[in-house]
């Protein structure tokens, strides 16, 4: 019963401490958001386009399965969004940030440890061997500090905000996925389109160059003419093998990013395909916040607070607290019923007085910390914004130059044809008529290449905005294992 009654006393007194390290008082400075140095809205983009919104935010808060509506596209980006190794290795990173997190708050709570010991010993005395034993069996605390100027509460609250700054950078690599599979599969389609524009063409040289052969033996046409004919017809099949080989670099780039073999895709092309959700204009600045860098650099502003708090508690007394208590006996088998106790309580108080200007240095330094951090967090909210508004102010200038993208496509079908059909008749030379085929072929590839352009311009808008939900995830809470959990933010 004596045994049972000191430990539970020494169980008491390591609750007691523990408690006692929760009741001090932060010295860090109160954080407050800085204000953000852009404009509260989007006005240049919105005086450009033209466009009402109905939907401010609406792109900001869309998750990537509402925004892409692409099946194909849908299911690519689930796939990388599982095996991406470089995804795969920022998560890891995650993990040990959290780590780090949970090494730094158990420097908040005692260390109990429990032992049980023993020694026996031979002494020679009086002309006569002597043996000697002795056991004991303790519970107890060393050197816990007791965090009044909360110290150690501060490091935790840093090494949290760097744990939680890690998990938006990998919410932003995520985002860059998607943003990359979706821009790899649309650099597909286009390509897949010029690939079948080539093959018109060169199917269209074919039969101009055996026409020419024709006429050439029937002597309508010189031997030069026949030559020329020839070239252009080579150098479309050159631009066939052109097209075929980016066609299958594409599928080797998206089967990269996917980070798994690619499932049968359909023959689709760029042209046939509504692949993104429409978006709205007139967006508030404050969309910015939900993008993860600025979110990872709000968190790391935290932490340059939390660190000041920290800094500044160095200054004060530090109380560290050691104590155990336990039992001893002379005999192993009477250890747990013996009624010899013993305890130790030895509490130590350390002051700086002199340390060189150590301390005002650390202060100095996370104070510089935060300087240069509340910089940084102005920037990216800066550089933010110019994304978003490019992005805007390109929207619309698309659209348009589409639109007269597809009337000069027109056009140049128009030329072709009358050139074709003025040659033929001996009204024209070739050389109008090699121009109409160059104009087409090029007016066609280009209206490609627009309409890539502005679909990546949509998934630059989709990224510049924070990527919406991205998966419909949380952030994974900063405890795990044994440990006491703590949610994001405590």
């Amino acid at each position: 019963m004596n045994a049972m009654k000191h430990l539970s006393q020494a169980i008491t007194a390591v609750a007691g401490a523990s408690l006692l390290t929760l009741s001090g008082c932060s010295l860090a400075p109160y954080f407050q958001r800085p204000d953000m140095p852009v404009p509260q809205a989007f006005s240049t983009a919105q005086e450009q386009s033209g466009a009402a919104s109905q939907n401010a935010s609406a792109i900001a808060q869309l998750p990537w399965r509402g925004y892409f509506t692409d099946p194909v596209l849908r299911q690519l980006i689930a796939t990388a969004l599982e095996n991406n190794r470089d995804l795969r290795q920022t998560a890891l990173a995650v993990k040990s940030y959290q780590a780090q997190y949970r090494i730094a708050r158990s420097a908040q709570w005692p260390m109990v440890v429990a032992g049980v010991g023993g020694s026996k010993q031979r002494v020679f005395s009086g002309g006569r061997y002597q043996d000697t034993e002795g056991y004991e069996a303790s519970v107890g605390i060393t050197a816990f500090e007791l965090d009044f100027f909360n110290r150690l509460g501060d490091l935790k609250e840093d090494a949290l905000q760097q744990y939680l700054a890690m998990a938006e950078n990998e919410r932003a690599v995520r985002i860059s996925l998607i943003a990359e599979v979706a821009r790899a599969y649309l650099t597909l389609l286009a390509d897949r389109e010029k690939l079948e524009i080539s093959h018109d063409t060169l199917a269209q040289e074919e039969k101009f160059t055996k026409l020419t052969e024709m006429r050439e033996q029937e002597g309508i046409v010189s031997q030069l003419v026949l030559v020329q004919a020839k070239t252009v017809r080579e150098t479309a099949r050159a631009n066939l093998a052109i097209a075929a080989r980016l066609v299958a670099q594409d599928k080797n780039a998206l089967a990269l990013l996917v980070g798994a073999p690619l499932p049968p895709l359909p023959d689709s092309l760029l042209k046939e395909h509504q692949l993104l959700a429409e978006e709205t204009a007139d967006l508030s600045s404050q969309v910015l916040l939900n993008r993860p860098d600025i979110a990872a650099a709000e968190h790391e502003l935290r932490g340059a607070y939390a660190a000041i708090g920290a800094a500044r508690a160095a200054f004060f007394p530090s109380i560290s607290l050691t104590a155990n208590a336990g039992l001893t006996s002379d005999e192993l088998s009477d250890l747990f019923d013996s009624d010899s106790g013993v305890w130790l309580f030895s509490p130590s108080i350390n002051l700086p007085i002199f340390t060189a200007g150590r301390l005002s240095a650390q202060l100095d330094v996370a104070e510089l910390r935060k300087d240069s951090l509340i910089a940084a967090y102005e920037k990216a909210i800066q550089s933010a914004f110019k994304e978003v508004a490019d992005a805007l102010a390109a929207r619309d200038a698309y659209r348009e130059q589409g639109d007269a993208q597809e009337k000069i496509v027109e056009a140049a079908s128009q030329y072709y044809q009358l050139a074709l059909d003025r040659y033929q008749q001996g009204l024209d030379n070739y050389l109008t008529l090699l121009d109409a085929q160059r104009t087409l072929f090029s007016a066609r590839q280009n209206l490609v290449s627009l309409r890539l352009a502005q679909l990546g311009n949509q998934v630059d808008l989709y990224k510049a905005l924070g990527g919406g939900l991205v998966e419909d995830k949380e952030i994974p809470p900063p405890s795990a294992g044994d440990d006491k959990p703590v949610a994001p933010g405590q």
